[in-house]
């Protein structure tokens, strides 16, 4: 069976180790280094990964990222690309399901950043990972937008989500529109279709998760 969270962790950890703790990423304010640090807090300290998404805990999150990130920079890759088994989010029985986008993304996160960058062509088998999670995503991205938007990956399938109202069309691969849902709206490769003015307010709208 095909271990996408292993090859994208794999090939972004290649990647940030080729180009240093300095590089930009798509990620606004932070290195790479910044970002390699973000990824040992949600897998090896529970403690502080709820602060990710839950605001009260932030502060303290953001606290012990920055003293994650202060470490040499191999040992921080070294962790990046070795998660513990233990790890709730990284052990065998949970590393397809919760690390296949979440890599995917933060390894676009970092070539959409450089110079003359261009799409990958993905395997068959991880485009369709990432259009059943494109699909779940635009659910949850879109939940409130104020339209009808009908997503489609060309060959793969479509799902319909928003609040209601004018029709829109999001097409694009499984990766661009993973990407476009992640708040990423400005590096992905998609087409929008529908009125200029409902297209634009979805080009710029706070979809990030």
């Amino acid at each position: 069976m095909p271990r996408y969270a292993r090859s994208e962790r794999e090939a972004l950890t290649d990647l940030m180790s080729s180009l240093g703790p300095d590089a930009p990423t798509l990620n606004e304010g932070w290195t790479t280094r910044d970002l390699a640090a973000h990824l040992v807090v949600r897998e090896r300290r529970p403690d502080a990964a709820a602060g990710i998404l839950i605001g009260p805990l932030r502060d303290y999150a953001e606290r012990v990222r920055r003293e994650i990130a202060a470490q040499d920079w191999a040992d921080l890759l070294a962790e990046v690309r070795r998660p513990p088994v233990w790890s709730p989010v990284s052990n065998p029985l949970t590393d397809e399901l919760a690390n296949t986008m979440e890599f995917f993304i933060h390894h676009e996160d970092v070539r959409r950043a450089q110079p003359e960058w261009q799409p990958r062509a993905l395997p068959t088998g991880l485009e369709q990972v990432l259009w059943r999670r494109a699909a779940t995503l635009a659910r949850m991205a879109l939940r409130r937008f104020p339209a009808e938007v009908s997503v489609r990956a060309p060959g793969l399938g479509e799902v319909t989500a928003g609040r209601g109202g004018e029709a829109l069309g999001l097409i694009g691969a499984p990766g661009e529109l993973v990407l476009f849902l992640s708040g990423r709206q400005r590096a992905s490769r998609v087409q929008v279709e529908g009125g200029a003015e409902s297209a634009d307010r979805l080009r710029s709208a706070n979809l990030g998760f």
